[in-house]
């Protein structure tokens, strides 16, 4: 009777069920993982957000498979500094970008064809590949001391078959914080032209790059790519409101490949018209007053970070690898210790939430992942705890 994308009785994990238990129990849990912004004491102009969600133009229903205009322009107002003028027309807005995902695979792949996603990735990308009934193909991300995380472009050209329809980039990646650099997405972009494939480009977290980024990061691959680019961002992390659900896809690439997409991405958009009108509505306020809301996370994620680095220091037993964006920071361990035996004990003894590596594919145990989110106070007190154990 159902359908066989997903495992749907697929057990908790030991991590959720131990999890569940201490909240059942009343326990006051530290949670490292937290990475919703609503949750972890950031202050939101909450009256203009909420002003501009209850414009009185939003109790005319005007359905439009691109959105509408004045929510397309704040977009594109919002990649003016990236370069030329952007045409509205070339965005089309959806409720997320899960959402954009999924339109995606709809357009670009049929049943059993093969997608790939970055390794290590946040999971979602294979759930979100498979619920299309396609098959996700994870291509790795390798890391060293002197050039940080890098793809391998040998391994990821050698995963192309006849049934691989495009490839996923985040950047800057999840949890990895790595930036694709422009060299990098040059031999990328010569791949796809080589193989026909399309390009979607995830840049969710691309606002928030660390203090010493490297240069040559690619900021957006807006108009930097000659194969056929989609580009994902969304109001999740740009204006820190995951509720209040807007995001798009930019087309990018050459003109006559990205006129196709168009039209077809235009009928598929039509069945669905998933976007609300308020929030297109408050677009252009939402967009404009990003930067204060911005400055708290990043002033926050800093904070975090500094402290963690001089806690990783004194140890001798694991070290804090490279980020150049995003909010997480991952841990790599260099004791005895299994990924299950340290998330499990940390919270047993001291209810402190932190996730394995082996939640994001990491290549092999020893790598834990946290939130740079959450409360100062209750980060410190976590991160001294992870340190402890297994020391």
């Amino acid at each position: 009777m159902f359908s066989n994308r997903f495992d749907w009785l697929a057990p908790d994990n030991a991590l959720g069920r131990l999890i569940a238990q201490k909240r059942a129990a009343g326990d006051v849990l530290l949670d490292l993982t937290q990475s919703n912004p609503t949750r972890v004491g950031l202050q939101y102009e909450s009256d203009t957000i909420l002003a501009a969600l209850a414009s009185p133009a939003a109790i005319t229903y005007l359905p439009d498979p691109h959105g509408i205009i004045p929510a397309r322009r704040a977009v594109a107002e919002y990649y003016r500094p990236h370069g030329a003028p952007l045409d509205p027309e070339r965005l089309f807005l959806t409720a997320s970008t899960s959402d954009a995902y999924a339109l995606l695979f709809k357009l670009l792949a049929d049943a059993g064809d093969e997608v790939l996603i970055p390794s290590p990735g946040y999971p979602l990308l294979s759930y979100l590949t498979r619920f299309e009934a396609l098959r996700p193909i994870a291509y790795p991300l390798r890391y060293d001391d002197a050039d940080g995380w890098t793809i391998d472009m040998d391994v990821l050209e050698a995963l192309i078959t006849p049934r691989t329809r495009a490839v996923v980039l985040v950047n800057p990646n999840n949890p990895t914080g790595s930036y694709v650099k422009h060299h990098e997405l040059s031999i990328l972009d010569a791949i796809c032209r080589r193989h026909d494939l399309a390009l979607i480009v995830d840049e969710v977290f691309a606002d928030y790059a660390a203090a010493d980024a490297p240069a040559t990061r690619v900021a957006t691959a807006l108009d930097a790519t000659e194969s056929l680019c989609f580009v994902l961002n969304g109001f999740s992390k740009l204006v820190a409101l995951p509720q209040v659900k807007l995001g798009w896809i930019l087309l990018s690439g050459q003109a006559a490949a990205v006129h196709a997409a168009g039209q077809r991405l235009e009928t598929l958009l039509d069945f669905y018209l998933s976007i609300s009108t308020p929030v297109q509505h408050a677009a252009q306020t939402l967009l404009s007053s990003r930067q204060g809301i911005q400055q708290q996370i990043n002033l926050r994620i800093a904070a975090n970070e500094q402290f963690l680095q001089r806690q990783i220091a004194k140890t001798r037993h694991c070290r804090l690898l490279r980020r150049e964006g995003g909010w997480y920071a991952v841990v790599d361990f260099t004791d005895t210790l299994g990924d299950e035996e340290r998330i499990l004990d940390l919270l047993a003894h001291t209810n402190t939430v932190v996730h394995p590596g082996y939640f994001y594919d990491f290549h092999r145990e020893g790598f834990v992942v946290i939130s740079l989110l959450p409360r100062e106070e209750v980060f410190c007190k976590g991160v001294r705890h992870l340190l402890s154990a297994g020391g």
